[in-house]
């Protein structure tokens, strides 16, 4: 069986296009928005040029169904795994997170998981090492290391609502 043949069309303003056709020659796509939302959309069987369905994802949606097709260590947000049982992983505050305007010791990140936010990624900018001090928002990815648990742990705090 041979691989499938990924398409990537760049679309000026918007993102880009990745379309893809299956070995039962289905039409899927995925724009991928510069807001870092994403939208797929299936097609016809009978009419390959005709969308039947359409879904809109935020940026953590599509992350989320980006685990659930490729699980466990192969996590799109998991960014490295050693043998001494450490990861680092991208962890996103929500814009209706409790922590959207707060300060990062508020969260007692440390304290409650030992886990360690190494950096935050805002819009186009990386800020390493953040102080407790800094001042979280809505949209920011948190770059957090520690063991599979403390990182968990953290995601589970700045999930809070």
């Amino acid at each position: 069986m041979s691989a499938p043949r990924l398409r990537t069309t760049p679309l000026p303003g918007i993102g880009v296009q990745y379309d893809l056709v299956t070995r039962e020659q289905r039409h899927l796509s995925v724009v991928a928005h510069r807001d870092g939302t994403r939208t797929v959309s299936v097609y016809r069987a009978d009419d390959p040029d005709s969308c039947a369905q359409s879904l809109r994802l935020t940026g953590a949606e599509a992350g989320s169904l980006i685990d659930a097709l490729k699980p466990s260590h192969h996590s799109a947000s998991l960014l490295y795994t050693t043998d001494l049982g450490l990861v680092a992983e991208r962890v996103e505050v929500a814009a209706t997170s409790r922590w959207n305007g707060r300060l990062l010791g508020e969260t007692r990140m440390r304290t409650e998981t030992g886990a360690s936010i190494v950096a935050v990624l805002r819009r186009a900018e990386a800020i390493p090492s953040p102080a407790p001090d800094f001042r979280l928002a809505g949209g920011d990815t948190l770059i957090v290391i520690g063991t599979r648990e403390g990182v968990d742990a953290a995601a589970a705090i700045l999930g809070r609502e």
